[in-house]
């Protein structure tokens, strides 16, 4: 037997800190910097050749879509050139990368010894070649045949108790098809334990937005951002996480819009960007974006859009036109409570407690009394948070209040951060039961799905952690890392008796494994999915509900490779055993037999097949169109929304996570933060340097930070102390290294996502 893993080796990244250099940061996204970058990161990866044949293919019509962002592309893919982004590129490479991390790689590789190694290091072993198990008593994965993986998992499935000690988690770079397939055997199997990357980040928008305008997705295309005379970009990074977004801002810009940007840290995308597709960008300073930036203090947007509101009331009632009065008294209800709210509050006391100063609030009122097109757009800034939900809600009465929702550059734009997370919900991956979903379901495929309430992210862990879940099996995605409470979290999927992923490469969730193991390797975005010599191809949707299709043109990296479809077709045929007849094996070849089926099921897919391949299509939504019907009123709901208060003590602070520029979601591209002038390592704590005198801090020394929530001290050491425009009493970092510092009990009142970017910390100094 080996010894025993030590917990703090297997969940977390090395705790060893580099050589850190710090620069000033960069006064603007992407230009010719950019480009080389992202085409160097795809050499290195792929070669020249296969990079350059490769990009070429991405986002393009008969093409495939590209594995990170959910950022639409425009209509009109024809017109195309170079459609993707820098972060694009290296999830490409990522992907089609010439490594591969085989049977002999894990034979000389043992778990613990994995376990040691960096985030980036374990993603650049390289991709996944054959199924692998880790079987009782092992420290070692090792080959296994596709069978007996699939009867492993029956097995296991079928011994449970009841269908509930299951856990079904879902990646948003599973296609439409896939997830389909997903949800409709875990309700098969019985059971709603459907948890899913959105429940960690835009379930807060999905649940404002139901409740509000009657649809939890955005209302906007991409054509309204240009038409909009203002933008305002809210708890947002676009040139990191989403910098095709920075194009359609430098069109507003340049048709005369203008861009209020409103976040803790000054953002390079939204200082400037040069963009690579306009040649006279190459000879210029490219374009200023943001017009005027509000920075406010970490969760405090409720009292500055308080504030600006207060601001515009007082010009309406000295009779200006500010406010939509004819949309309000047709399409709205609770507007006369919305004001008395509004007056019940201290402009001084809202300024003061957002911590922007006074003649800005003014100017952004200024600004948007005169507009009458408004465009939203807001990420995990606001959705991560105690009172998230309430923070869009907020948004949402000035967008409410201006008329601004259901016409052309104008809306709300909520922006995923993940392929098609937005499309896995669409197509029924969820928690909780949808009874006209259900009903369609008995309608097509003759059983009852399950009607009780299932788990999400945070609570299918609690399960785990309390041995009432046994079986976890997660069709893509990095659990461990991307989770709150990273050691409640590995200690839950080690209390497991099995866990099983669906994976491309290898991440830190495949080392901190059940009783036994499987790590199940599927085609990447860009490869050929080929049956009977016909390539196959997905669909997913993106981030503004426009579903298109995605068709892989390299050669799989390994020939044991399987689709996703095909994976989880056999795992239920095999688990359910003809149970109710579902066609498995023949939807796991014949995706065209799925999306029937889908027709069949969900509202907006009437011939569908036909459809995508003519170029897609946009689901219906009743917001794009001022339709609020749906609502208990068939009106939208103005809310009343309360500031923040956090209360904090003089030695603590507020922290919020973050990603880097050489990073999506919990993938390491590399160890600089070219844009914040951070280079070479990522355990950095952003501090402001007023905070630094007052605490006795110097830049760059070592600390540790702690957070302590019910009655448990959490802690992660050896971070390096950066001074940073950052507010005061505020602090920033990178996720996953983060993660451990969030309560696993910590998350946004009725949407459960975990407070990631509101965390209450200390610094404790070394030697201390």
């Amino acid at each position: 037997m080996n010894k025993p893993i030590d917990p703090r080796n297997l969940y977390l990244a090395p705790e060893e800190t580099s050589n850190l250099k710090i620069k000033k940061p960069a006064t603007y996204a992407a230009g010719l910097k950019g480009v080389s970058v992202a085409l160097q990161h795809a050499f290195d990866e792929m070669g020249p050749i296969k990079a350059m044949t490769t990009l070429a293919k991405l986002n393009q019509d008969k093409g495939f879509d590209c594995p990170g962002c959910a950022w639409p592309d425009p209509d009109d893919k024809k017109s195309l050139f170079a459609e993707y982004c820098e972060n694009g590129a290296k999830a490409i490479a990522e992907e089609a990368t010439n490594r591969r991390a085989n049977p002999e790689f894990f034979k000389r590789h043992t778990i613990q010894e994995l376990a040691r190694w960096s985030d980036f290091r374990l993603g650049k072993s390289g991709r996944l070649t054959h199924p692998l198990i880790k079987r009782k008593n092992s420290d070692h994965y090792e080959k296994i045949e596709w069978s007996e993986a699939y009867q492993i998992i029956a097995h296991e499935l079928n011994k449970l108790d009841h269908a509930d000690q299951a856990v079904f988690y879902t990646s948003g770079r599973s296609s439409n098809e896939a997830a389909f397939l997903w949800g409709l055997f875990a309700r098969a199997f019985g059971t709603n334990n459907m948890p899913d990357c959105s429940n960690m980040c835009h379930e807060s928008s999905g649940v404002a937005l139901k409740q509000t305008v009657g649809i939890g997705k955005g209302s906007v295309k991409l054509e309204d951002l240009e038409h909009a005379e203002v933008v305002i970009v809210a708890g947002q990074n676009p040139g990191t996480n989403h910098p095709r977004m920075l194009s359609a801002l430098q069109k507003c810009k340049i048709n005369g819009g203008k861009i209020i940007t409103i976040n803790p840290l000054e953002e390079a995308g939204l200082k400037r960007f040069k963009n690579p597709q306009r040649p006279i960008d190459y000879f210029t300073s490219g374009t200023m974006l943001t017009d005027l930036f509000l920075q406010v203090k970490i969760n405090q947007d409720i009292s500055l859009i308080k504030a600006i509101l207060k601001i515009i009331l007082e010009k309406h009632e000295n009779g200006e036109d500010v406010f939509d009065v004819e949309f309000i008294d047709q399409k709205t209800v609770g507007y006369q409570a919305l004001i008395k709210d509004l007056k019940s509050y201290d402009l001084d006391d809202l300024v003061g407690q957002s911590g922007v100063q006074m003649s800005l609030v003014e100017e952004a009122a200024t600004i948007l009394a005169k507009a009458k097109k408004i465009v939203c757009c807001w990420a995990m800034g606001l959705t991560q948070h105690k009172n998230g939900v309430d923070t869009i809600k907020e948004y949402v009465n000035l967008l409410l209040l201006k008329g601004s929702i259901g016409k052309l550059g104008a809306g709300t734009c909520p922006v995923r951060g993940h392929s098609n997370v937005q499309g896995d919900r669409t197509v029924g991956i969820m928690h909780h039961v949808s009874p006209a979903l259900n009903q369609s379901i008995k309608n097509e495929f003759g059983f009852d799905p399950p009607v009780h309430l299932g788990k999400d992210t945070v609570h299918s862990i609690k399960a785990m952690h309390e041995r009432k879940a046994k079986v976890f099996i997660a069709l893509g995605g990095n659990l461990l890392s991307a989770a709150s409470d990273t050691f409640f979290t590995g200690e839950a999927l080690q209390n497991c008796d099995l866990t099983v992923s669906v994976s491309t490469k290898l991440n830190r969730t495949h080392l901190a494994t059940g009783m036994r193991a499987l790590i199940l390797p599927t085609l990447g975005r860009s490869e050929k999915d080929l049956k009977s010599g016909k390539n196959r191809l997905v669909s997913v949707e993106n981030s503004m509900g426009k579903v298109h299709d995605s068709q892989g043109h390299l050669e799989p990296a390994s020939p044991h490779l399987r689709s996703e479809p095909e994976i989880v077709a056999n795992i239920a045929h095999l688990t359910l055993n003809a149970k109710y007849q579902i066609p498995w094996l023949e939807m796991g070849s014949e995706y065209d037999l799925i999306r029937t089926k889908m027709e069949r099921v969900l509202k907006g897919f009437e011939n569908y097949s036909q459809r995508m391949k003519n170029g897609g299509f946009y689901l219906p939504n009743n917001a794009r169109i001022a339709d609020f019907q749906n609502m208990p009123n068939a009106k939208a709901e103005f809310s009343i929304c309360r500031p923040s208060q956090h209360s904090l003590k003089e030695d603590e602070f507020l922290l919020m996570t973050i990603r880097s520029h050489d990073q999506f979601n919990t993938t390491i591209y590399g160890m600089d933060d070219r844009y914040r002038g951070v280079f070479n390592e990522r355990r950095v704590l952003f501090i402001n340097k007023i905070d630094m005198r007052r605490i006795g801090l110097s830049e760059k020394e070592l600390v540790n930070v702690e957070s302590f929530y019910d009655g448990q001290k959490r802690k992660v050491h050896n971070f390096i102390v950066v001074p940073y425009d950052i507010p005061v009493g505020n602090l920033a970092g990178y996720f996953p290294e983060l993660n451990p510092l969030i309560p696993i009990d910590q998350f946004a009142d009725q949407s459960q996502t975990p407070i990631s970017k509101s965390i209450r910390v200390k610094i404790v100094q070394q030697g201390i």
